[in-house]
């Protein structure tokens, strides 16, 4: 089933909200508004890339931050498949952070 581009940008929507309710343990702000997330591309079938990084490589939720982000991804209604890219490039950086996230961390 291929969907409309209003299917799409809802799909979007719905990936959106569902990324902001994972939360790296150590920061008191979603995964994205941290800016963690660097691109989430969605095919006309429900298929879903997702591009994150992490705050460090050595992140001690390495293995199970990208895990429940693609939990969540997947339980978003029209997802087909999630596939999810761990990427270190450009290096996350405190830049990256909506203005949400530096004022609910008082970095304005």
């Amino acid at each position: 089933m291929k969907y409309t581009d209003d299917e799409i940008a809802d799909i979007g929507e719905n990936i959106i909200t569902a990324l902001k309710t994972v939360y790296d343990p150590e920061i008191p702000v979603d995964i994205y508004e941290l800016g963690l997330i660097y691109d989430v591309q969605i095919s006309d079938e429900g298929a879903v890339k997702v591009i994150m990084t992490l705050t460090t490589p050595n992140c001690p939720v390495a293995e199970s931050l990208p895990a429940e982000v693609r939990e969540r991804v997947t339980e978003v209604d029209k997802v087909s498949d999630v596939d999810l890219e761990l990427t270190f490039e450009p290096a996350w950086n405190k830049d990256m952070m909506s203005e949400e996230a530096r004022f609910e961390l008082g970095m304005f």
